[in-house]
């Protein structure tokens, strides 16, 4: 009998991992929920034989009509996922069909045939034929983890013990349409100083590659006396060489940099220490912070509004926060539920959220009303990260404007003091040759 691989979460939010013998991933799941598990992931263990497996499969095939041939490459790391903005129209979709009262089975259909990504429509062909093969839809999503994050998957389970799939649908559409807005607005926020810098660093290799060296060359020819030039100007004139006749080699060394760097920052204290430096740097760190607030806020209120238990909510809340440091406070605020004590003191005790949010979940907590009050949270800072981007752009642009105009400007009296010091050399050997002709 085939083994199957599982993931599940216990009533506590806890992970657990193990093995179940079953004939079908169905009944796989099946057992484990026997167990009293939620599954997340169950996949065939390929190392377990699976006897008539081929066969059978081949035979379905040839049941249909003929020989299918059905040929699928998959490049590593690049099959698999979907943009998010794809995921979130395809959520808005299928909430809207499920509200007018489309059968489930029938919207996914609908959705598979008008589907244009040829992921997101394999994917939902797969979720209908498990649907049909009687696996519940957040178990079907759960087979797709690189697609539906567990928040997906949670909001769905609670929507289906609940009866109201259509309603957690809709609101699971809401909450992806504002995310997507927020990072929109991020981007388009950073896309003019990256721009800046794009331009910056394309002006500076043009001066050091081909400009400056013609400067060398009237320079050489015009003081070729002996005269030294200025400080400034051989600096300049060195690092113009170095990047001129060292370009492969400081090409090296960047790239190994930018190499380094990425591999420092995916490791723990890396990772804490690149996010904790997002948090605190001047300009961009308050867009930063607004942005995880109104994340984490408006991830937990959706989730408990929806049904799911708060400790699996705080459990999902805390993966998907996207920053270490609230990571660790959900964590924090994880462990204190678990105790049996309040949410707000670990909140307190984290430093990264401001004293509003923490006095509103304070009182959201002990009236009972904690969804509606990290909604309204969460609604806030939506407005401030507007604000707070539109300041970032506002300031970011004369910050960039005068960078640039530094860096060139530097260069641009560098190469005008040596003709500044021949000018004067040329003056005084005149005034000195006046002088003899007056002797």
């Amino acid at each position: 009998m085939p083994k199957f691989n599982y993931v599940a979460m216990d009533s506590r939010g806890k992970e657990t991992k193990g093995t179940v013998e079953a004939a079908s991933q169905t009944e796989a799941a099946g057992r484990i929920k026997e167990m009293h598990f939620f599954p997340t992931k169950v996949v065939e263990d390929k190392g377990s034989p699976a006897p008539g497996a081929a066969r059978k499969s081949a035979a379905k095939s040839a049941g249909k009509g003929g020989v299918s041939l059905n040929f699928q490459i998959k490049i590593p790391g690049l099959s698999g996922r979907v943009k998010s903005k794809v995921l979130t129209t395809f959520t808005r979709q299928l909430a809207t069909l499920v509200q007018a009262g489309l059968p489930l089975l029938r919207g996914l259909r609908v959705l598979q045939k008008q589907e244009k990504n040829g992921n997101l429509k394999s994917i939902l062909g797969d979720l209908a034929t498990a649907i049909e093969g009687g696996s519940t839809f957040s178990e079907a999503l759960a087979q797709h983890p690189k697609v539906f994050n567990r928040l997906f998957v949670n909001m769905v389970k609670a929507g289906e013990i609940g009866g109201v799939l259509e309603v957690v649908l809709k609101r699971l559409s809401e909450f992806m349409e504002k995310a997507q807005k927020i990072r929109g607005k991020v981007v388009a926020a950073m896309f003019y100083p990256c721009a800046v810098m794009v331009v910056a660093t394309a002006i500076m290799g043009v001066l050091m590659v081909v400009v400056i060296p013609k400067f060398k060359e009237i320079f050489q020819g015009s003081l070729g006396n002996g005269a030294s030039l200025p400080e400034f100007t051989s600096f300049v004139l060195g690092v113009s060489d170095l990047v001129k006749d060292h370009f492969v080699r400081t090409s090296c060394y960047i790239i190994a940099f930018v190499i380094v760097f990425n591999i420092f920052i995916r490791t723990k204290l890396g990772c804490k220490l690149w996010h904790k430096f997002q948090l605190k740097v001047p300009v961009l760190g308050p867009v930063v912070s607004k942005v995880a607030i109104s994340r984490f806020t408006r991830t937990l209120g959706t989730l408990v509004s929806s049904g799911v238990p708060i400790l699996q909510a705080l459990t999902i809340v805390k993966e998907t926060s996207g920053n270490v440091i609230i990571g660790n406070a959900v964590g924090a605020v994880h462990e204190s539920v678990k105790e049996g004590e309040t949410i707000t003191a670990p909140l307190e005790a984290s430093g990264v959220f401001p004293p509003m949010v923490i006095s509103m979940v304070d009182v959201g907590e002990q009236t009972g009303a904690l969804p509606e009050m990290l909604m309204k949270i969460a609604d806030n800072y939506d407005e401030e990260v507007d604000n707070a981007v539109a300041a970032m752009t506002s300031l970011l642009e004369p910050i960039m404007i005068v960078f640039l105009a530094v860096i060139v400007g530097s260069i641009v009296i560098a190469m005008f003091l040596p003709l500044i010091q021949l000018m004067e050399t040329v003056g005084d050997t005149d005034t000195a040759k006046g002088g003899k002709g007056g002797d």
